[in-house]
């Protein structure tokens, strides 16, 4: 092989291979002499690859970790499934990983054949994850330009729906992007309400970059995250649960020992008074029935439809199986 930066492509994926090669073999491989390999790993070293060589009568060559993360080149195969397990985790809150991802993402696709790009949308719109919860999915191209403008410190033009369905045009700074249970959140200084906000990126529509540079503002929060999860508590509607449980007070306490959102106050040997707080209905249905023992709500007012819904879906679940 006589075209250097070609031989120097297919030695460097023949090292990428996790095992030793030793030199005569690379030298057969790539047709050429054991000392053209040598100065084509003298070469991969002075572009960043950390290829390790042993001595001994045959010597052999490995890549091993390094400072720093040089290219990889991947086959069709490899660039598939890594551009499909981006695609999973941009559309989807994976933990620690979130805004990584869709920037990896956004670079393969960039440089991936038009074959493999039909492939990799192919396999996305023939698989359907298994989800918990019924949590809004984004569009990880959106992200991509998100990420790119936090990145790049771009300000954002999109279109916004409001949770009360009003639609409106944005002009945002953008800080960060925050993954919050199955939601993703845009963190961003609202140029025209000259205030810091949170988006819901499930709301956002046809958002693009500017190309306008800014300076970023301190942010009114130890950072992001922090920011997004005191704007949902507040955001969240909070309901207090009061009812009377026929079950001695110091079970139940042993019961809620994790919670601290939960007080327990005896009322006689036999009954207490429970007074919880949490942000939905469900939840604190679950907390009741998980009891198990009888007991009467006295607030909030909307906990007996709720109860009432459960004991009906239950009751024509339990006549279904029989």
């Amino acid at each position: 092989m006589t075209d250097t930066p070609a031989r120097l492509l297919s030695l460097l994926s023949l090292l990428q291979t996790p095992r030793e090669w030793p030199g005569s073999e690379l030298a057969g491989r790539l047709d050429v002499s054991p000392r053209t390999i040598r100065r084509d790993i003298d070469r991969l070293r002075e572009l960043g690859y950390p290829v390790e060589a042993t001595m001994g009568p045959i010597g052999g060559y490995r890549l091993v970790a390094g400072t720093a993360m040089p290219p990889l080149l991947l086959d069709d195969e490899e660039a598939v499934a890594i551009a499909v397990g981006l695609r999973a985790a941009a559309g989807h809150a994976v933990v620690g990983i979130e805004e990584a991802s869709v920037r990896a993402l956004g670079k393969l696709l960039q440089v991936l054949p038009s074959r493999l790009r039909h492939r990799v949308a192919a396999l996305d719109k023939a698989t359907l994850p298994l989800l918990s919860g019924d949590g809004p999915t984004v569009d990880p191209e959106d992200l991509t330009v998100l990420a790119n403008a936090v990145a790049n410190r771009e300000r954002l033009r999109f279109g916004y729906r409001a949770g009360d369905g009003a639609e409106t045009r944005r002009q945002v700074e953008p800080d960060r992007l925050v993954s919050a249970g199955r939601r993703w959140y845009l963190v961003g200084f609202d140029l025209d309400r000259d205030d810091w906000r949170i988006f819901r990126v499930d709301r956002l529509a046809d958002p693009f970059a500017t190309g306008a540079r800014f300076t970023p503002r301190p942010l009114p929060a130890e950072d992001a995250a922090a920011y997004v999860a005191e704007k949902l508590r507040r955001l969240a509607p909070v309901y207090t649960l009061d009812a009377t449980l026929h079950v001695p007070a110091a079970e139940v306490q042993r019961w809620l020992s994790h919670n601290g959102d939960s007080e327990v106050e005896a009322v006689d040997d036999r009954t207490c008074r429970l007074r919880s707080r949490a942000d939905s209905l469900e939840w604190l249905a679950m907390r009741l029935l998980m009891l198990g023992c009888e007991f009467e709500v006295h607030e909030p007012p909307e906990m007996h439809a709720h109860l009432r819904a459960l004991a009906g879906r239950a009751a024509r679940a339990a006549d279904a199986g029989h």
